[in-house]
């Protein structure tokens, strides 16, 4: 059959052709078609879509037509004629009731009896919980813009559902939510401390420590009502402290820590805080003083001893190894003897595991900082992890023997009874993905974007043809790929990491690892992972990059792959509407089909099709090339033209997985 007339420009519904393939209809032309659904509440507020497309081919059959009478409820809705393989929908007013009666009719001139495609029936779910208190809501989100604070969790509303709040934040559910403690130390934060806290009346615990905020105290913060317990400590803050909140850390209302601002004066009296004290009598200070100090350096001197022996422990089994840890293995794991912590330096280091920055299936993840001040991220390994241990051992051998710019840094590990951890560099920008959400304010421009690429592209590259044996990643995805303060990419993310057993192996047979989406399509009936595989996850983070979408686009409609979602567009030669809309067409036509090729190049479903990551890295610089070299009128026109000589691997809808 004639494929359907679809257009994703114009189409708002985007029912997918296989649903309008299939129509239900009756058989005399004056009969209604007529479809009831009951509700158990009368109160149900009902949304209906009506979906037509004529299926019936009408070449040559003069004087035969459809015109339908839309009905809901025995209330006309609208009257339509249908066109061969054209869509039509039709929506209807929200309609109240018990029971829902909808009706097909055919007009007094149709020549064809009723017929429906597809309906489409919503109905209101009222909420469990009340919204989160405005003036806290308002709060919030201004806190989050002024800081650009980027947390996975930071969606939707503040406090509800309570178990998708916002990570840092606790909320009492007494009426309306209302915010009553908020944690944001070590968040990065910097600048002055924000006006719209003053604005968070029910917060009984505020915590600001450890950031790089700037300027005086504010005065509010001694207004706010509820406010028990304020700390402050660890950043840059100056001037002298509000006399109000002195006067209430004197009288116990208020727990106060302000320590680590060299620049701020916490005296009653700033301006004689450095006249010297008067000589009265002979000081019993510098006595306790000494003899406290003696104290110390004896029990320091016993846990040093302590410690040479537990070290010299560890050297005896300490050996630098780059051969894979067998699967089964459970004994000690032999690394490099000059990086271990203990799980006292990592709790101390993590503030007691304080912040989490996120989550998998090894465990969860913390925010950390060295005795040095360098930020760290703490991986530890989660007991209920199955494949945790295993991964421990191969991310943690992998790791200490590969370096690359592009590749996220091992610092450290601990491996001390039951608690294990992996302590990387701390990527204060969070991973692309982040970036590439429609929430996400801050749009990454398209050089960017192409600077993101090769940066991966560069880390991938080490990965295959820089080490000896090869090593596939298998799980190459833009959430994998982390950005530092300088806006530098870097993979992470080595657990389920692989070198190849010896130089000339081609591939690997195991157990899938891949994320939906990403996952090498030929897998399926090989079973075989190999670089090659990389190689196609690369390409589907580039059409991320590209069109701003994640690897599974999901919508009310359904999934749907990002390659079966660009695919048309490419045939059409529709740039415009492949590229990312936020970019507002900020970018270089000429470059941007650059880019949609070397993707194209990436993704075919045979991998012996697609190139090595080393060519793919030079199509790249030349494509950013491009970009850095054109001109503003490259920039504007008739994209089209370019897709005239754009010549395109075929690629039927087969090509990439089913959404999933």
């Amino acid at each position: 059959m004639t494929n359907i007339v679809t257009s994703t420009r114009n189409d708002a519904y985007k029912v997918p052709p296989k649903v309008l393939m299939t129509a239900t209809l009756v058989q005399n032309v004056t009969d209604p078609l007529i479809l009831s659904w009951n509700s158990a509440n009368s109160t149900t507020v009902w949304y209906i879509y009506f979906h037509f497309v004529e299926l019936q081919l009408q070449k040559g059959l003069l004087g035969l037509f459809r015109e339908l009478a839309v009905y809901v409820q025995d209330i006309y809705v609208d009257t339509i004629m249908l066109e061969n393989l054209k869509p039509v929908t039709v929506a209807s007013l929200p309609i109240r009731g018990h029971v829902l009666n909808l009706t097909v009719s055919t007009t007094a001139r149709s020549s064809l009896p009723p017929l429906l495609n597809a309906v489409e029936i919503f109905t209101v779910a009222l909420l469990p919980n009340t919204p989160t208190f405005l003036d806290d809501f308002n709060s919030m989100y201004d806190v989050k813009k002024i800081y650009r604070v980027i947390r996975a969790s930071w969606q939707g509303d503040p406090c509800v559902p309570p178990q998708y709040s916002w990570s840092g934040l606790n909320c009492s559910y007494d009426g309306s939510p209302r915010i009553v403690s908020l944690n944001l130390s070590s968040s990065g934060l910097k600048g002055l401390i924000a006006t719209s806290i003053s604005n968070l009346t029910a917060v009984v615990s505020l915590d600001l420590s450890d950031n790089s905020l700037i300027g005086s105290v504010p005065e509010f913060l001694a207004q706010m009502p509820s406010l028990k317990v304020l700390n402050l400590s660890g950043n840059n803050l100056n001037g002298s402290v509000p006399r109000t909140l002195l006067k209430k850390k004197a009288d116990g209302s208020l727990l106060l820590s302000l320590d680590g601002n060299p620049n701020l004066c916490q005296s009653d009296n700033c301006q004689s805080s450095n006249d010297q004290p008067k000589k009265k009598g002979i000081s019993t200070a510098p006595i306790i003083a000494s003899v406290a100090a003696v104290l110390v350096l004896v029990f320091l001197g016993a846990l040093a001893v302590l410690w040479i022996i537990r070290r010299r422990q560890i050297q005896n089994v300490a050996t630098i190894t780059t051969t894979n840890t067998s699967e089964g293995s459970t004994g000690t794991l032999k690394l490099s003897k000059n990086r271990p912590f203990t799980s006292t330096e990592v709790t101390r280091l993590t503030d007691n595991y304080s912040t989490v920055i996120g989550e998998g299936a090894f465990g969860k993840v913390y925010f950390g900082r060295l005795d040095n001040g360098t930020q760290v991220a703490v991986k530890m390994l989660s007991r209920s992890s199955k494949q945790g241990y295993k991964e421990f051992h191969a991310e943690a051998q992998l790791l200490m023997v590969v370096h690359h710019r592009n590749l996220v840094s091992l610092i450290g590990y601990c491996e001390e009874f039951e608690n294990m951890a992996l302590i990387y560099e701390f990527m204060s920008n969070g991973n692309v993905r982040q970036h590439l959400s429609a929430h996400n304010p801050h749009v990454l421009s398209w050089s960017q974007r192409l600077e993101i690429a090769i940066h991966a592209a560069q880390g991938l590259e080490y990965l295959h043809n820089g080490c000896k044996p090869s090593i596939v990643h298998r799980d190459l995805k833009t959430p994998n790929i982390l950005l530092n303060e300088n806006m530098q990419a870097k993979i992470a993310d080595f657990g389920l990491s692989k070198a190849f057993a010896t130089e000339h192996d081609s591939h690997i047979s195991t157990c899938p690892a891949g994320t939906p989406g990403y996952l090498d399509p030929e897998f399926h009936t090989s079973g075989n992972l190999s670089k090659k595989s990389d190689v196609y996850s690369f390409g589907v983070v580039l059409f991320e990059l590209i069109t701003g979408h994640p690897a599974i686009i999901r919508s009310p409609q359904g999934s749907m792959h990002i390659l079966h979602w660009v695919t048309p567009l490419i045939e059409r030669g529709d740039i415009q509407s492949i590229v990312d809309p936020r970019l507002n067409s900020q970018f270089s036509i000429g470059s941007a089909w650059k880019a949609v090729e070397i993707a194209m190049s990436c993704v075919p479903m045979m991998a012996v099709q697609r190139p090595d990551i080393n060519r793919v890295l030079s199509d790249l610089k030349e494509c950013s090339a491009a970009e850095i070299g054109s001109g503003p009128s490259q920039r504007i026109g008739d994209s089209r033209r370019r897709s005239e000589s754009f010549e395109m691997t075929s690629m039927d809808h087969d090509i990439a997985p089913d959404a999933r």
